[in-house]
């Protein structure tokens, strides 16, 4: 596949380096010289200097021969005018990153559609919609929902107190009963671990599951740890993604949102009237427990400083706050953050390549979820009519061993994949793969 790319900052580097092990053709577009040799030096990519709203410039790109167009540039006029203007010149699929809200409102998107992007997307609307879900299941690290909720993977560290400490896997299956949740991978120490029957399970493991809806309570249960309903809640950063959490759940939660620019502070104070806006800087201790810190339910650190969101989770968790979120956009950061007992941790670059990773995929791929804390995606595929899965019993597909199949739904009826499942036609399979099995299990639903 040809992809043409706009915009060489952390995000577009991050998806060039991504797509580059996949055998695509990637040509990356930015004005900027420094951060083009910067991204020559990490992936195997063409890089063309230049404005990329101008004609010479993409189609010196090729642009018409793009089956792919993504505007990821910090620009969001740069994004819109240049993937207008590549659908136009011949790229078969045009996407934009935007910053506005207002231009994802029913009947606005159908204007973009008309001027011919295909798909808008905003990391960080993205980025608040994960945080306000993981606080509704506070005992887990990740909740992804799958086929509007029938499916849905449930990550949790597994503590001391779990009932799953020191067993085996193939001791959570009670024979010839149906299985209503199934550990799918664990990650131990930096590597990620695609399990098996004798494979057991020890404290500090991240474990991923895959469950269905009327299992999902039982599932958090073994976490060890318990749903906290959250009533108080601390924001600490007055960006997009803070702004945007606070604007849908300040009428359901009591929320203090802190910022040490006084301006963009007074700002905020008009803008949310159910939020009590705070100047203060948040790397200050004794200001932030003044403000209550330690009488939290839960705390978000949003700002744009990496240090400071990990610095201040790690006060918060010390002081008992019960759910702690850090966004952590330096991806070298994450392991650091997770090994020092910060619950969740959110980043843009993963959140925006689990928006265009499924654009790159031959096969009919609904969602796809790039996971925080270890190096997999989880696929939901649509299966199609005489493609291979639906030839034979899932224990005999060959699939690659980087990759297992985690459930299945059939119209209302659902269940957990075991070695004897035989898949049909239309089925949505949801799919735990690492990197390198992520682009050959698709030939499998094909």
């Amino acid at each position: 596949m040809k992809i043409v790319i706009v915009g060489a900052g952390e995000v577009g580097s991050h998806l060039a380096k991504m797509l580059s092990g996949g055998m695509h053709d990637i040509t990356v577009i930015d004005s900027d010289q420094k951060q083009l040799e910067n991204l020559t030096g990490m992936a195997d990519v063409v890089t063309i200097e230049g404005d990329p709203t101008t004609f010479a410039i993409l189609k010196k790109a090729s642009v018409r021969k793009a089956d792919l167009f993504l505007a990821v540039n910090q620009v969001e006029n740069i994004n819109i005018i240049s993937a207008m203007l590549a659908k136009q010149l011949g790229a078969r699929k045009s996407i934009a990153r935007i910053d506005n809200n207002e231009y994802l409102e029913p009947g606005n998107k159908e204007i973009f559609i008309n001027m011919g992007i295909d798909y808008l997307f905003y990391p960080e609307k993205a980025a608040a919609r994960e945080v306000i879900n993981l606080l509704g299941h506070t005992s887990t690290t990740e909740y992804v929902d799958f086929s509007g909720g029938k499916l849905s993977l449930a990550v949790f560290k597994l503590e001391a107190t779990s009932p799953l400490m020191g067993r085996t896997l193939s001791t959570l299956v009670t024979p010839g009963t149906q299985l209503s949740y199934r550990v799918i991978a664990i990650s131990r120490e930096d590597e990620t671990i695609i399990p098996h029957g004798d494979d057991k399970l020890m404290e500090g493991d991240t474990v991923y599951i895959i469950t269905t809806r009327e299992s999902a309570t039982e599932v958090l249960n073994l976490s060890g740890k318990t749903d906290v309903e959250i009533k108080n809640m601390m924001i600490l950063g007055g960006s997009r993604i803070g702004v945007r959490i606070a604007t849908e759940l300040q009428s359901e939660m009591n929320i203090k949102l802190i910022d040490y620019n006084a301006n963009k502070a007074y700002r905020l104070a008009e803008l949310l009237d159910k939020t009590l806006i705070i100047n203060e800087d948040g790397r200050n201790t004794e200001a932030m427990l003044e403000e209550g810190l330690d009488k939290m339910d839960a705390f978000v650190a949003v700002t744009g400083r990496a240090e400071t969101n990990i610095l201040t989770a790690m006060l918060a968790k010390r002081m008992g706050v019960k759910k702690v979120i850090a966004e952590v956009e330096n991806l070298n950061y994450i392991t650091l953050a997770e090994s020092i007992g910060i619950d969740t941790v959110i980043n843009k670059k993963l959140i925006t390549a689990s928006n265009i990773f499924r654009f790159t995929m031959n096969t009919d791929v609904q969602a796809i979820k790039c996971l925080t804390g270890c190096d997999a995606e989880v696929l939901e595929f649509i299966v199609k009519p005489n493609s291979p899965a639906t030839k034979c019993p899932v224990r005999e597909l060959g699939f690659p061993a980087d990759a297992t199949i985690g459930g299945i739904v059939r119209g209302d009826k659902v269940s957990i994949a075991v070695g004897n499942t035989e898949i049909q036609a239309y089925d949505r399979v949801v799919v735990f793969a690492k990197p390198d099995a992520a682009t050959r299990v698709g030939k499998f639903f094909n």
